[in-house]
């Protein structure tokens, strides 16, 4: 049985840092963005995770930005036509794989996110499959540079999503090291219970990360556990128990991570309640 660990996310700046050390979490999860790759802004982020480390925490993960412009981070945006973004996500891939290699940490790349644009790019390509491969080909390349310091996160979109066991077979002959946000394959499954727990085992021995997150199983709604419709009591004994995990959930003050402490407090309750 999985036993929950406490596992926080914030973005670099201290004061999110120190709210969340002060509870002692196993796992940190920095939520980069574009500011963090500015040279000032990339010394800060080595100092904030020099720092998380001294103080005795060591797993910790570099989620890459979500973001450029008005983009989503999305590794389907073929170069030929949005050159700026796919330099974006190469560029940021590269530092934060430096990162990851001097610091020994974890880096985080999303195969995709979700919504109109997420759809407009798979769009420019014949149909899905060309598409898909098109990310696969990509994720291939950055798996190569990262080794055991990087993994690859499910979206709510056609390229790279959990939940359809052909995909996944797709996925798993990549042997990429996988993280799983329950939420994502929870929607895209439009609130399957016994899907989300099919993909948990399925995948299971190719995750390493989990963003533990409710849902109402209709949009990405990002809820505190036990507020949604995810079975809990049936993941529990699905998930890897050596994996890392976080709880990726919206805050509704960036500088308090109660909702994330909420999860956790759930979630130790069911634990205790199934193992007793």
């Amino acid at each position: 049985m999985f036993q929950p660990q406490l596992g926080l996310k914030g973005s670099s700046q201290q004061s999110q840092i120190d709210n969340r050390l002060k509870y002692q979490p196993t796992t940190y999860e920095f939520f980069t963005a574009s500011g963090d790759f500015t040279t000032e802004g990339y010394h800060r982020l080595y100092d904030a995770i020099q720092y998380v480390k001294d103080s005795g925490i060591t797993h910790i993960v570099l989620h890459h930005p979500m973001s450029f412009h008005e983009h989503h981070s999305e590794v389907v945006a073929p170069e030929r036509l949005y050159p700026d973004l796919y330099r974006f996500i190469e560029m940021t891939t590269e530092k934060l794989l430096y990162l990851a290699d001097d610091l020994d940490v974890q880096v985080l790349v999303h195969g995709g996110y979700a919504g109109p644009e997420s759809h407009y790019f798979v769009s420019l390509y014949p149909n899905v499959e060309t598409a898909r491969e098109a990310v696969y080909q990509r994720l291939d390349r950055f798996a190569a540079a990262g080794g055991d310091h990087i993994m690859f996160e499910n979206s709510i979109a056609p390229v790279f999503a959990y939940g359809d066991p052909d995909q996944e077979d797709e996925i798993l002959d990549h042997n990429y090291r996988l993280a799983f946000d329950t939420s994502h394959c929870f929607i895209e499954l439009h609130g399957d219970n016994q899907g989300l727990q099919q993909s948990l085992e399925h995948l299971k021995n190719n995750i390493v990360h989990y963003h533990l997150v409710d849902s109402m199983g209709k949009t990405h709604d990002s809820l505190t556990l036990g507020t949604g419709k995810i079975d809990w009591a049936a993941v529990l004994p699905r998930l890897n128990t050596a994996a890392t995990s976080i709880y990726e959930i919206n805050l509704k003050d960036q500088n308090d991570c109660r909702e994330q402490l909420e999860s956790h407090k759930y979630l130790l309750n069911l634990y205790n309640k199934l193992t007793n």
